[in-house]
């Protein structure tokens, strides 16, 4: 057990023994399935009924949700979440499948949503019982998110949609959607609204969704397609032509708050280590034309490249806690997608070459070497650099938001 953190006030540290002691003794057992290497994957019931389980298992024990109000669900504690996080990861716990639930629509609902939304929606999102997807791309805006043009139209206190979204992670197990639709069509920013969305009540009654099925063999993303849907008024979040403004609180989350899930997860337990021990390990039982990987000088020198980045990576997340080592309140925030998305898809591609011929033995064969888990992490990485913005948008982000570049044409 590492040393109590110096840093932490009272409150958060008798917290963090609680978090500790639970985990101690309540670690889930291994899933009797296969889990895939991120809750955007989880394609069976049986993956999500033993994820839910272990989720809703956390948050009776108060360590999701922490610190949101006890009457909207959460535990009421102050800047308690980090902890619940850094020991969780430390003790190698399973992933949360509610992850566009609690990464996105959480913060999203209790900013803007009134409080009957917040007190009916948040503590089943935040045990995991309701899952959540976003329903922001369509097949013509993606990075250009303004241009989505799925549309709700009022009629008196309910809205009808008509419209496409696509790469839907989780549509097909969940019960709400984040949902970005245009109201006026005359206007590009202003002109849109957003709204909370109970697609599986809908199912079959103006919601569809249809399994998208990726290089990789799984079908976590979807598309999801609404025809004459009508909603109450009161799924609303903030004002008519608002949905703008409430859409940066989400994409806030969705590029700063850790919504993707590096190579290391797949079910197994590797707490906070990262992911360079399990690619050490590779090298030393890899072999290529009589030589061992691990003693191959080029593998080595990548292997302590990706070691310094993964360490850069985890004392700046230190650093963005501590105001007066920040020098912008966004840039470490923003960073955070961008560098957690690449150092996932150099893993992997190390991870393939570490393994030379035999990184072409996919996760059905038994003699693929740690259980074909890096050409899974290598195809699953290039969605991670284009989810939530492209690699690029979020480096244009970064240079006009933070270095305060001119906007690039």
């Amino acid at each position: 057990m590492s040393e109590p953190n110096r840093k932490d006030s009272p409150e958060q540290t008798q917290f963090r023994e609680h978090c500790r002691a639970w985990l101690a003794a309540n670690l889930p057992p291994e899933s009797p399935v296969r889990l895939p290497q991120s809750a955007l994957e989880i394609m069976t019931r049986e993956q999500l009924d033993y994820l839910q389980t272990w989720q809703k298992s956390a948050y009776e024990a108060g360590l999701v949700g922490s610190d949101y109000p006890v009457e909207h669900g959460g535990a009421g504690r102050t800047d308690c979440q980090r902890i619940a996080n850094e020991e969780m990861q430390r003790s190698g716990t399973p992933y949360f499948p509610n992850i566009i639930g609690l990464g996105m629509a959480a913060p999203t609902v209790f900013y803007h949503g009134s409080d009957a939304l917040k007190c009916q929606l948040l503590p089943k999102l935040l045990s995991g019982e309701e899952i959540w997807c976003q329903g922001f791309s369509e097949p013509g805006a993606g990075s250009d998110l303004a241009s989505v043009q799925t549309f709700a139209e009022r009629r008196g206190d309910r809205w009808v949609i008509n419209g496409h979204k696509v790469w839907t992670s989780l549509a097909h197990f969940a019960s709400w959607m984040i949902l970005l639709a245009r109201t006026d069509k005359s206007s590009k920013y202003d002109g849109l609204t957003y709204f909370v969305v109970p697609i599986r009540a809908a199912l079959g009654k103006g919601v569809s969704v249809r399994p998208l099925i990726k290089m990789t063999g799984e079908t976590g993303f979807n598309e999801v397609i609404f025809e004459d849907l009508e909603i109450d008024d009161a799924l609303r979040l903030d004002a008519v032509g608002k949905g703008w403004t409430v859409a940066m609180t989400t994409l806030a989350h969705e590029r700063g708050a850790g919504i993707l899930v590096t190579p290391q997860a797949g079910g197994s337990r590797l707490g906070d280590a990262g992911l360079v021990p399990v690619l050490v390990a590779l090298a030393r039982e890899s072999w290529r034309q009589g030589q061992c990987a691990a003693d191959d000088p080029v593998i080595r020198s990548r292997l302590a490249e990706l070691a310094v980045r993964e360490e850069g990576f985890r004392l700046n997340l230190k650093r963005a806690r501590i105001a007066g080592l920040t020098d912008h309140p966004m840039r470490l925030v923003l960073q955070y997608k961008l560098l957690m998305s690449e150092i996932a898809q150099e893993a992997g591609r190390l991870g393939m070459d570490i393994a030379g011929a035999a990184g072409s033995l996919y996760v059905s064969d038994p003699a693929a070497p740690q259980a074909g888990r890096w050409p899974l992490a290598y195809m699953n990485s290039f969605g991670f650099t284009i989810a939530a913005g492209t690699s690029e948008v979020q480096r244009n982000i970064l240079g006009e938001r933070v270095l305060g570049l001119a906007k690039s044409k």
